[in-house]
Order: C-alpha cells, then structure tokens, then sequence
C-alpha cells in the first residue's frame, strides 16, 4: 500500500463567508509556491527563507482535522490555499479525510499542474475550483518568472471547466501589467467558461516590494477591462460584483 504523506498548514483562517461562494467555509494555507509572482500577498506562504521562519507554527494534518471535528454543523466546506496546494504529495489523502467528515472542498490554484488537478476532479473530491489566471500566456513567465509550462496552464482551464461541478478563473489586474490586449487575449483563454472574476490589485505586503510602487485601475477601468470579457463568458464580477446586470 502507498505511504500516506501528512500535509501540514502554514496557516488557518478559521471562518470565512467570501471565499467559499455559498458556503460557511474556513481556509487551510498549505506552505511553497512554484510561482513567484510580484504582487502577491502571502509572502510568508512562498518564500522558503521565510517558510523556515514560520515552520515552528505550522499546524499538522491530525490538529487541523480535530479542529474540523469541533465545526461540524456551524461550517460547510473547506478552502485549501497556499502558496500552491497541489505541490503537496499528501494533498488528495488531505480531502479525502476532511469530505470523510461531511465538508465540502474547495481549491484554489495556479493551474500549474494539471496531473494532479485532474485525478482530484475525476475522483469527485472537489465541489469548486478557483483558478488564478495571471495574464496571457504569451506573458505568464515574465509574471510568474521561469517555472511555468503555458500548455499545462491551458490543460488545467480545459480540466476545470469540463469537470469541475463548479469553478471560477481570476486575474488580479495591474496596471503595469495588464492592458487590453492581455485582457482579449485572456479573455479567448477563458472563452466558453461559467464564471470569470477581475480583483482589484491593492498594493501592500508583496513578494517583490518594486510591487508596491505598481497602481491599481480605477473601479471605472476595471468595468472597462470587463466588458472586454464579458461576450466570452456567461458571469463576469469585478471583486464581488456581478457586472452581467
């Protein structure tokens, strides 16, 4: 039989009632990152010098499903983030435990790696996939530096939105890095999809501190760029707001 590997949570945020769309929901952080994207937020969930400095706190799988035990009938699912959980060998065993105790799953992704996003949908483990969709792919290396496959990243969209029981992909919008026609060309990629979301970039802890110096659009910009999505896909929001109305 294969060896189960534990995953262990470089943090927990223990309610939430945004990240999982219509559910009461809590987030378990898994630790690294393959990406190295400028303007994110969780630095300390990335970084492995500053992974090493947190490691005493992390929070192992047995504590973390204990936990679950005592939420049972005042959560509904679980929001597995990181970092990038499908680095984590332990990660399909991981859901397995937490649906075994009546939770639904929900995972958020890069979509770098489509192998594992694949088996976990085929399984039936996963209620909702949130995929970041970080530019197009003609630019994703220069975004997210080296360790990117633009074919796996288009595999992981076409898994999700043949598969997934329900899902939405993201782009958190620079203004230095996004123009219109990154947005069209994002918006061919995502084409066909139920659900797309624009975040506003809001410029304050960052991976690369040049990031801070970077701009959000105007929330009139953002519709703008929205509305260059919108004939692709049947929802568009713009942070939590519909703009199909």
């Amino acid at each position: 039989m294969p060896v189960k590997m534990p995953v262990r949570c470089s943090g927990v945020q223990t309610f939430t009632l945004l990240d999982f769309p219509g559910s009461i929901a809590c987030i378990a952080f898994l630790p690294g990152c393959n990406f190295r994207c400028g303007y994110c937020h969780n630095p300390e969930f990335v970084l492995p010098e500053r992974l090493k400095e947190t490691e005493q706190s992390w929070i192992d799988e047995k504590s973390f499903l204990a936990f679950l035990d005592q939420r049972r009938g005042k959560l509904d699912g679980v929001v597995i983030s990181g970092g990038e959980p499908t680095l984590h060998a332990g990660l399909s065993d991981f859901i397995r435990e937490i649906r075994a105790r009546g939770f639904k799953v929900k995972l958020d992704s890069n979509g770098s790696r489509p192998e594992v996003i694949g088996p976990l949908l085929e399984e039936g483990l996963l209620e909702y996939v949130a995929m970041d969709v970080k530019t197009s792919l003609e630019r994703y290396s220069e975004l997210v530096g080296p360790c990117v496959r633009a074919e796996a990243i288009r595999e992981s969209i076409a898994l999700i939105r043949e598969k997934a029981p329900d899902y939405e992909f993201r782009t958190t919008l620079v203004r230095e890095c996004h123009d219109t026609e990154t947005m069209k060309k994002i918006a061919e990629l995502v084409n066909g999809s139920k659900r797309y979301r624009l975040q506003t970039y809001r410029p304050s802890v960052t991976l690369d501190p040049a990031f801070n110096q970077y701009r959000p659009f105007t929330s009139q910009e953002m519709r703008n760029l929205g509305e260059i999505v919108k004939p692709y896909v049947q929802k568009v929001f713009i942070d939590e707001v519909l703009l199909n109305t």
